[in-house]
């Protein structure tokens, strides 16, 4: 990797641990809020999909598909399944245990490893990303360990989709030689 190195780089680390004082109130406003937030999700789905049953009829109109295309794409960047401020009851658990995010992020990078393995010895094209490890999976090991354990497994940072330490780390596959 050009450019700066994360191994020196402070951001990368791992964060510190958040008080179980603070936590606490956040996993109970997660257990009350999330449900909801999942309704409101599949609602905004159906409507979406309302929209492109009659979008048939309204596509004679010059520009609305790409439109209707382009608040899709909006929507999917933006709204997330579980968003940044909820906190899980795994989360809660092991907040601070190094070993719990580290598993994780093993376990996430084997999983891709291994649906790249099978796609290349089926002679398919690999699984579409975006190969994005979120905050959530690595906050006790920090975005340098994904890096590290990364890279050993034949990924690097993705170049064209830069990382953010302090959000996610965005990787992609190296060219395997066959």
């Amino acid at each position: 990797m050009r450019g700066p190195s994360v191994e020196r780089d402070d951001a990368w680390g791992p964060l510190p641990a958040r008080p179980l004082a603070l936590l606490v109130p956040v996993f109970l406003l997660t257990v009350l809020v999330l449900p909801v937030w999942w309704v409101l999700l599949v609602a905004g789905f159906l409507v979406l999909l309302a929209v492109a049953v009659v979008g048939e009829v309204l596509a004679l109109i010059p520009g609305f598909e790409k439109g209707f295309f382009s608040l899709i794409d909006w929507a999917g960047d933006r709204v997330a399944v579980w968003p940044r401020w909820c906190v899980t009851l795994p989360e809660l658990l092991h907040e601070g245990d190094a070993d719990f995010y580290r598993a994780r992020v093993d376990k996430k990078l084997a999983e891709w490893t291994r649906k790249e393995a099978d796609a290349r010895a089926a002679k398919k094209p690999p699984p579409p990303g975006p190969y994005d490890v979120e905050l959530r999976c690595f906050r006790g090991v920090g975005a340098e360990y994904v890096v590290r354990a990364a890279r050993e497994l034949g990924w690097e940072l993705s170049h064209d989709r830069h990382s953010d330490p302090a959000s996610v780390v965005r990787l992609r596959r190296l060219p395997v030689a066959e």
